[in-house]
Formats: C-alpha cells, structure tokens, sequence
C-alpha cells in the first residue's frame, strides 16, 4: 500500500519550513500587492480581498496569523507576493507565503503527532503534525480545513 502523498513545502518566518497536502491546494498565485483590496477593521493578519476567477478571495498573512512576524512588516517587502489558494467545503483562502520551496513527497505514516511542547500556541490549533526531513529539520503539516474555518478567520467571510 502506498502511503506517499505530495505536499507543497514552503518557508514559515526565517528558519521554519511547513507543508500543506496537494489535495488541499486549488493553485498557486503571484499576486501584485496593488491589486489586494483593503478591508477595514480586520485584523492585521488579514490583507483583504482579491479578485480571483470573477470571485472574492480572502487573503491572509499566514506567518502572522501563526504568531509569526508579519511579512508586510518585512524590509524587503515585494511588489509581487505568492498566494496559496487553500480549499476546505468549497471555501476558498489565500495564503501569503515567504517562499515557496518544492513539492515534497512524503509518507503519510512517517507524520509525528505534535506536541504542546513543541510548538507555540499560535500555530498549534492549525497543525496536523510534522515530518522531519533527511537533514532531520522539521517540516509543520497545516491543516487547510482548519485554517480556512479558524475562528479567528470565521467572522469575515
């Protein structure tokens, strides 16, 4: 039986790296910033709206929403920006994302369940578990059903 799943791997702050399952990615997207509609009154980790497809798609600073510094803080900040387009019931998020790194293939059964210890509270609730790499890095599996239905989500869409 074939436990391998792809996974897209991207970077999480400085030195983290995290992978959400292929099966859960509608697309990947560069994205000018000029062309994110600002929503007022959300919170910082939310950018505001894109026009993608002829719909509204939300989009969220996933590093801040994960108790990460935010990216729109960074000094070297793009005009351009990759958005994963995350799927969960037929609701739609963009995540914006430091860097997008490769398409992993990973063993299922290979995934270690996460431990409070290891992990802040920020990014714990939205945490599958995690792998670790050859070079025994740890790779954090997120959930897209859970980030798309967070509560701190739920209340702008």
């Amino acid at each position: 039986m074939d436990n391998q799943q792809k996974f897209l791997s991207f970077n999480l702050g400085v030195k983290d790296s995290a992978v959400i399952s292929l099966q859960q990615i509608t697309e990947v997207l560069q994205i000018s910033l000029g062309d994110i509609c600002c929503v007022p009154q959300m919170p910082t980790h939310v950018l505001g709206v894109y026009n993608w497809r002829g719909e509204m798609l939300w989009l969220v600073d996933l590093e801040e929403m994960l108790g990460y510094p935010s990216l729109s803080q960074s000094a070297n900040l793009l005009t351009k920006i990759m958005a994963i387009v995350i799927e969960n019931e037929g609701k739609y998020l963009g995540l914006i994302v430091r860097q997008m790194m490769d398409i992993e293939l990973l063993d299922y059964h290979q995934m270690k369940a996460p431990s409070v210890e290891l992990f802040s509270a920020g990014i714990s609730p939205f945490l599958q578990g995690y792998f670790l790499g050859n070079d025994e890095k740890m790779m954090f599996n997120l959930d897209a059903g859970i980030i798309i239905n967070s509560p701190i989500l739920s209340h702008h869409k």
